[in-house]
């Protein structure tokens, strides 16, 4: 039998891989950064340390944020910064394009979240808690701004799934 405290938070399914990937990154930057340095017989202890300094912070560029989602709560984590939205206060929701999209989402706390949509698109339960959040700060009349925005992007994930669902059955 479960408990009966509060429900876990939803997560980013595909970060730890992510993360993985950021760390073979940056593992392979220094193995050939310091196999280069040595076959040029010029590897110290301190220029091994600036290859290893260099590694760690092509892991942290690379490091996506950690996504996850609670009733009423969103929250980004990377390495150096953590930032939480309350969803069910939302003041407003802007989506700006280019080459990389992003959602930007502020609440009525002051706080202000950037996000890929393509986390969302590729986490159902973390949009299910973002668009229940926005449901209600729509009701409540804190949402000012950016509900089509959200709207959009849920006719989006909506047409994502369903191609997924189709795929899988062999329908598509």
């Amino acid at each position: 039998m479960r408990g009966s405290g509060p429900p876990s938070p939803a997560g980013d399914r595909h970060w730890r891989g992510s993360a993985r990937l950021a760390g073979c990154c940056a593992l392979v930057f220094c193995a050939l950064a310091e196999l280069v340095d040595w076959d040029a017989h010029t590897l110290t202890p301190l220029r091994a340390l600036v290859w290893l300094t260099l590694s760690l912070a092509v892991f942290t560029v690379l490091l996506p944020p950690h996504v996850s989602a609670g009733p009423g709560l969103l929250t980004t984590r990377g390495p150096l910064y953590r930032r939480t939205i309350h969803t069910d206060a939302l003041t407003a929701v802007t989506q700006y394009g280019g080459v990389s999209s992003h959602l930007v989402l502020r609440d009525v706390h002051g706080h202000r979240l950037e996000l890929d949509p393509r986390v969302l698109i590729a986490n159902p339960l973390l949009w299910h808690e973002l668009d229940t959040g926005a449901r209600r700060s729509l009701e409540r009349g804190t949402l000012h701004q950016g509900f089509d925005v959200l709207r959009r992007l849920g006719r989006r994930i909506d047409d994502e799934t369903v191609r997924a669902v189709l795929g899988q059955s062999g329908l598509s």
